[in-house]
């Protein structure tokens, strides 16, 4: 019998990057399919920015992985070594930055065939801000200046997604806005600090590593206008984080 690998996508609202504790990381190489993961940094969407690729070797040289970096600005593999390298990695951690470039970038590369084809074989896909918004159909991104709507992503999670939810001025309005007049879907709020998986395009687990951060399920809602409701998180460290479920 062939076992058909489940697609699995997660969401960060923190990581190395912004976060000191390291709890979601550590819960994001938990989820990797070996007890040392190859973990995959791509960080093209802040241009390859040198200061975030020592960022990211300094955090994760220290856990049980293989961290290592695919940069695509001085691009050194051919199309086979590309292909054999990505395919080869057992999570793909995306950083933020410009999520527009991000998608432009990768599909002149081909990337965005390969990272699909390598989360088909069970490669798990993540990453924060700009990295978490390339995995759905859409999302709110701040790629073209003011903060709007992007009807374009890879599609591997239906929906949309807005990050920075609760932390940066006017995207929770913004992106309520833009789903209750359909000009994206129903998607996922992420709060700084928040972890979602996903797997096979269902949520599998909801985490946070402070006990007000939550994520939120928004859609429209006929009649009503749109509407939101917080999951409940499971602190990192013990405990729940967030409330109950609400519709307001």
């Amino acid at each position: 019998m062939v076992v058909v690998p489940t697609r699995r996508v997660a969401l960060l609202g923190g990581g190395f990057s912004t976060d000191e504790d390291g709890l979601l990381d550590d819960w994001l190489l938990g989820r990797a399919r070996s007890p040392r993961p190859r973990v995959c940094f791509v960080p093209t969407a802040s241009g390859d920015a040198p200061a975030y690729i020592d960022q990211f070797l300094t955090a994760f040289r220290s856990r049980d992985c293989e961290p290592s970096v695919l940069r695509l600005f001085r691009r050194e593999l051919d199309d086979g070594a590309l292909r054999t390298y990505l395919l080869g990695q057992d999570v793909v951690y995306v950083g933020g930055g410009n999520t527009a470039n991000l998608l432009a970038v990768w599909r002149v590369h081909g990337v965005d065939r390969l990272l699909r084809e390598a989360c088909d074989r069970g490669t798990l896909l993540c990453g924060i801000s700009a990295g978490a918004n390339c995995w759905l159909e859409g999302s709110h991104t701040d790629s073209f200046g003011p903060l709007t709507f992007l009807r374009d992503g890879l599609g591997i999670l239906p929906g949309s997604v807005c990050p920075h939810y609760d932390s940066e001025p006017g995207r929770r309005d913004s992106y309520r806005e833009a789903v209750a007049t359909g000009r994206l879907p129903a998607g996922w709020a992420v709060e700084d600090g928040v972890g979602a998986l996903f797997a096979d395009g269902r949520l599998e687990e909801a985490v946070s590593r402070t006990p007000k951060a939550r994520l939120r399920r928004v859609w429209a809602e006929a009649g009503r206008g749109v509407r939101e409701r917080a999951l409940p998180c499971r602190l990192l460290g013990g405990g729940e984080a967030g409330a109950a479920a609400t519709g307001r």
